[in-house]
């Protein structure tokens, strides 16, 4: 005979609710577990003969270094030619330098950096976090009577010119000569994915390989060198993906540049930091490079012909005005703003493909009652 008991049937009870409340206390804590977001991880690349490739960005370049979406990448970078343009080099050796790489940009690049998850039609979001220069900078121009087409004035100073300037960071500034100041304001000259197979550039060797190197020189639908001069400390850049990892470079660093670069070259110098988080953007398609500050977004256009890279960048302008989510606009209200408001600048007159970047203040978007 069983004999029921409230006592017994009270405790059973009790011992199944707490077994509950343990399990629902459990799940709440891992959910939040599994909620909380993890810190980017960190990365260095140091600037070596190994890590720096010299004027040309080759897609069968091993990556230096991989990282994951949202990671930070701390980057060195050196002064051209593989750091061999320093004080004391003359214009002799820079123009032999510059001879020693037939076809092949100046330029010393960092990287690539391989990104896991980056696959071709994504995008890049480069957010650039810091940057730290070292201690020297240099301007020149290259010689006209032997370099005729490089330089806006080129045939009008037919010797070349050197200067070397030394950084004064804690003030940012640099004395040009006495009576002359000059603020710094660091950048990176160019900031690379991987080549888009399509680039019109001609090949490392006269290649026909679309996956042949692709000399720095040029910029292009992948970034490279934009010498875009609003890519500063807090600044973000958005480049098309073309290669699996994206395939991330930067070097040719810049301490100030005034926009056109006319003589060939802007305060050139190297970075002891370029720190940049890199995003892959499944969310976002791009044909061309856009980047964003504060205050501004910026369109860019490049072409050999100068008009048509104005062309190019007003379109994306438009684009972009008629497509944006704030305000509704049809492409003619969106062509009728860039009109009034869009700042296009000439960014470089002195890398073969010229650039042409519009600015639209965000001010314009008036916040909402």
């Amino acid at each position: 005979m069983i004999t029921f008991s409230w006592k017994r049937l009270f405790i059973t009870a009790l011992v199944a609710l707490t077994w509950l409340l343990a399990a629902f206390l459990s799940a709440g804590v891992l959910q939040a577990a599994e909620a909380k977001p993890q810190a980017p991880k960190r990365h260095k690349l140091a600037a070596t003969l190994e890590t720096v490739q010299w004027g040309w960005l080759d897609p069968n370049e091993a990556p230096k270094l991989t990282v994951n979406s949202g990671d930070i990448v701390s980057i060195e970078t050196m002064m051209h030619s593989h750091d061999k343009i320093q004080p004391g080099t003359t214009m002799e050796d820079i123009v032999a330098l510059r001879k020693a790489n037939p076809g092949g940009g100046p330029h010393s690049m960092t990287g690539p950096v391989y990104v896991n998850g980056a696959e071709p039609g994504d995008v890049m979001e480069i957010r650039i976090l810091r940057i730290t220069p070292k201690a020297v900078g240099v301007n020149f121009n290259l010689p006209g009577k032997d370099f005729p087409t490089i330089g806006a004035l080129a045939a009008e100073f037919p010797e070349g010119f050197v200067k070397y300037l030394k950084l004064d960071w804690k003030n940012r500034q640099t004395e040009f000569k006495p009576g002359i100041t000059i603020d710094v304001k660091p950048f990176p000259g160019t900031l690379a994915v991987g080549i888009d197979p399509n680039d019109p550039s001609p090949r490392k060797g006269g290649a026909k390989d679309p996956m042949a190197p692709v000399s720095t020189l040029r910029p292009w639908k992948n970034g490279s060198n934009m010498d875009l001069n609003e890519l500063q400390e807090g600044s973000t850049i958005f480049i098309p993906v073309f290669l699996k990892g994206g395939l991330v470079w930067t070097g040719d660093s810049h301490c100030r540049q005034g926009n056109g670069e006319v003589n060939l070259t802007a305060l050139e110098c190297a970075f002891q930091d370029i720190t940049l988080q890199l995003i892959v953007r499944k969310d976002m398609k791009l044909e061309w490079p856009r980047a964003e500050t504060k205050t501004h977004w910026i369109f860019m256009g490049f072409d050999e012909d100068l008009n048509k890279a104005m062309v190019s960048a007003v379109r994306e302008t438009v684009d972009f005005l008629a497509s944006q989510k704030m305000v509704g606009l049809d492409r003619y209200e969106a062509y009728s703003i860039t009109s009034m408001v869009a700042d296009c600048r000439v960014t470089q007159v002195v890398d073969i493909r010229k650039g042409v970047h519009c600015m639209v203040p965000k001010s314009i978007f008036s916040k909402k009652k």
